[in-house]
């Protein structure tokens, strides 16, 4: 019965999972926020390539 107690009473395992799920949840955000930039990036590239090849045919 004293081991339970024991085991309930350390909190070492509890701060491990909180600190695993800050983690996840840092890495979720950030990879969110690499897609979005990533696709605006690629946007923006393709916008200039269009208006360079439209600019070379045109001359």
């Amino acid at each position: 019965m004293k081991t339970i107690r024991n085991l309930f009473a350390d909190k070492k395992g509890a701060t491990a999972i909180e600190y695993g799920l800050i983690a996840a949840l840092i890495a979720v955000a950030a990879i969110t926020a690499m897609s979005s930039l990533g696709t605006n990036l690629s946007d923006t590239f393709d916008e200039v390539s269009t208006k360079l090849e439209e600019n070379n045919t045109a001359n």
